[in-house]
């Protein structure tokens, strides 16, 4: 089973490296969406919709959101967008209010709507966030040409750090359980082991790079809320009484099982980096009228 996960988790990080440093950002943005409508088909499963259902909801949310950015493509503006404004606006508010709320009080909710949006606001705004976080027009407002994917490379690593420490601290040294209603798998020691490595792998970017050490709190809060994203994709399969989100991917499950940390920290970043620049955008074009 180890050796099948390393196996996939290779030939995965290889392809998308590949494609992050390689890929224009139109065909970047045909790439991630397709990876996102299988995460949309998985979310459709398990929260019960019916064959036609599961086809109609990917249907309609590929046309939908997909129309509308890849109409902006190539050349996306990224202050002009209004998709990539609210919809990680939207993500930002669900995982820092609604996703908490929901996890303390493990609702469930039977609403096959209510379901349907929560899919879009999960995994929506991981896919803006992946467009905006690569686009050249972000990158030259930020100052990061020459920096080109490494912004949205260094969180992903940090959540594929933190995944893999907790794992395997957690299958090694873990005795209490983290959340035993939600997860019976995950550790605190897990959770622990996950903050330790992260906070190595921060303190060795600020001294090789010569950053503030700040960058060490940035990565242990996009460590918490990678983890409060695993809990949650864990809890609507649990309500869904499912293991695995899918089994497209050997050793893994499916494709939200490996995105689940993303989904939820790739919009907060997104939202604290690129919000600032856009309410300073809006001052200055407020003040020259």
């Amino acid at each position: 089973m180890l050796i099948t996960r390393l196996a996939t988790s290779f030939v995965l990080i290889s392809g998308f490296l590949a494609a992050l440093f390689f890929l224009p950002d139109a065909y970047w943005a045909i790439l991630t969406l397709a990876i996102i409508g299988l995460a949309l088909a998985e979310w459709a499963a398990l929260v019960k919709f019916n064959t036609a259902g599961q086809y109609s909801y990917v249907l309609i949310t590929v046309l939908l959101f997909g129309g509308l950015i890849l109409a902006e493509l190539p050349g996306l503006e990224v202050l002009q967008s209004q998709v990539i404004f609210y919809g990680i606006l939207a993500g930002a508010i669900f995982w820092l209010v609604l996703a908490p709320i929901w996890l303390i009080t493990r609702y469930r909710i039977s609403n096959k709507l209510l379901l349907a949006i929560t899919g879009w606001m999960v995994l929506i705004p991981t896919w803006l966030s992946l467009l905006l976080l690569k686009s050249a027009s972000f990158l030259a407002l930020v100052d990061l040409q020459g920096a080109s994917v490494w912004l949205l490379l260094a969180v992903m690593i940090t959540v594929w750090i933190a995944d893999s420490a907790a794992y395997f601290v957690g299958k090694r040294f873990g005795r209490h359980k983290l959340a035993p209603q939600i997860s019976p798998g995950k550790t605190w020691e897990g959770a622990i082991g996950a903050w330790f490595v992260v906070g190595l792998y921060g303190i060795g970017l600020c001294l090789y790079f010569g950053i503030s050490f700040w960058l060490v709190l940035a990565l242990w809060g996009i460590t918490l809320f990678s983890i409060i994203g695993d809990l949650f994709e864990s809890l609507i399969k649990r309500h869904s009484d499912a293991k695995d989100s899918g089994s497209i991917l050997p050793g893994h499950g499916g494709v939200l099982d490996r995105i689940d940390g993303l989904t939820s920290s790739l919009p907060l970043v997104a939202f604290f980096v690129y919000f600032p620049l856009y309410f300073q955008a809006w001052t200055i074009l407020v003040g020259a009228e």
